[in-house]
This record gives structure tokens, C-alpha cells and sequence, in this order.
């Protein structure tokens, strides 16, 4: 039944959705393929549906991660979990894969994931839904994915987005939203935590740093570089919702 009324939802919107035979069933039931104006996207991910009342909680669903959770945050597909809820109706959902990279960039095991009784999967919503789910899969390509899900948070379609990895193998992220007069700082060390960070706060000489932040050389230059290609994404808009 679970199964059902999650590809009737997505189909009816004119989705493609594909079965995993049970037999080959390794934590994902359903393929989904994005459709938009009646042409397949290169927007695809996977879907793990569990029915009835076992993964009720009192604020809403857990699904287990079992030993899923590599696959589920490692690989080539974004997971999402679905619920379906007989009793109370409808369909509620949770990006698995986003919960999982965040518990571990937290340094914490997530042995299940939460689904929301606020996150309702409907016809209402679908429209919304589907945009969201493509601006992430979108990110997932441009290789900045997993580093907004690690820091929780969500990159805009015409943010700037600049990756870097030190000779240590730490990744770093640039972060300029459009107008902003400052760009956010997300880094492996600082254990993703969001910092603010403007280019006057930037020190070359002696020990490298940005504010209280100390930097190797690399990294200052690299910085450096991400405000000066940026500089015209800083400047004020009247009226940002026409950008």
C-alpha cells in the first residue's frame, strides 16, 4: 500500500518512477526521475518507503538506518525516506541522505532518520517538492552537495559557491549570497559551523588568518581570490527578487 501510493502521487504528477525488485532490495525501493514539460531531467534519486504504524513516534516518524547509512550518504543517488501513515493518512518525508552527512559532520552515528509530521508529501505540495529536490540535486553535480548538508544549510540557485581542499585534505567552502557585504566561511575545521567573513578581515603577512581564524597560505590566497571575483555579487540591489 506504501508503495503504491507514493509512486501513484509521483507518477500522477508525471514523474518516472522504477520498482527495485524485493529480492534486490538494499535499502532503496524506488528510482525516481524528474519529468519537466513532459521531457526526462537528469534529475534522479532513490527512495526507501516504509508503511503502517511501527515508525510512528510522537512528533512524527523514525525509519532506521540499519546498515544502510554508507550507501544513504555516500552514494551516487540522494536517498529519501517516505512514510505512509494508514491511520492518519497521507505521505510524509525526509532527505536520509542530508540527515546522515550532517550526523557526521557532527561526529555522530545517526541510527535513525527523522521524518516530520510537518514535511507532508501531497499533491499540493508536489510542485514544491520537486523544485526543491532538482536545486539539490543540482548542487550534488557541482560537487557542493554534501558540504551544505554537513553545515545544514541550504545554498540559493544564484548564490556563489567556491569549493577548496588544503594540502591536508580538509575541505573548504566560499559562500557569497547575491547583495550580501559579507560572504560565510564553511570549513572542515571549524566543524562547519557557518562564520561571516568579509575581505578587510583578511591578513597575509606573518601568520595568515581572517579574523581569529588562522589560515594557511594556500587557503589566504584562495580566499583572497573568491573576494576578488566576487566583489560585483556583493554590491547592493534594489530589488533582489528581480536577480
Amino acid at each position: 500500500m506504501a508503495l503504491n501510493e507514493v509512486r501513484s502521487l509521483l507518477e500522477r504528477n508525471g514523474h518516472i518512477v522504477q520498482e527495485i525488485d524485493g529480492a534486490n532490495d538494499h535499502g532503496e525501493d524506488l528510482h525516481v526521475t524528474f519529468v519537466q514539460d513532459g521531457q526526462r531531467t537528469a534529475d534522479s534519486l532513490a527512495v526507501q518507503v516504509k508503511g503502517g504504524v511501527s515508525v510512528r513516534t510522537r512528533r512524527g516518524y523514525r525509519v532506521r538506518v540499519g546498515d544502510h547509512g554508507d550507501n544513504w550518504r555516500d552514494g551516487s543517488l540522494p536517498v529519501l525516506c517516505v512514510v505512509h501513515d494508514p491511520e492518519w493518512g497521507g505521505l510524509f518525508w525526509a532527505n536520509a541522505t542530508r540527515q546522515l552527512r550532517r550526523a557526521e559532520a557532527l561526529r555522530k552515528t545517526l541510527k535513525s532518520v527523522v521524518v516530520r509530521r510537518e514535511s507532508v508529501l501531497d499533491d499540493s505540495v508536489s510542485e514544491v517538492f520537486v523544485s526543491r529536490m532538482r536545486s539539490y540535486l543540482a548542487r550534488e553535480r557541482e560537487g557542493v552537495g554534501r558540504w551544505a548538508d554537513m553545515a545544514d544549510v541550504e545554498f540559493a540557485p544564484n548564490d556563489i559557491v567556491k569549493p577548496f581542499t588544503n594540502d591536508c585534505g580538509e575541505p573548504m567552502v566560499f559562500w557569497q549570497k547575491r547583495g550580501d557585504p559579507f560572504a560565510v566561511l564553511l570549513h572542515h575545521d571549524l566543524d562547519w559551523e557557518p562564520v561571516r567573513i568579509q575581505e578587510q578581515m583578511l591578513r597575509l603577512e606573518l601568520i595568515p588568518s581572517i579574523g581569529d581564524i588562522i589560515l594557511d597560505g594556500a587557503e589566504a590566497h584562495w580566499l583572497m581570490g573568491c573576494f576578488k571575483s566576487t566583489e560585483w555579487w556583493r554590491r547592493p540591489t534594489k530589488d533582489r527578487s528581480l536577480v
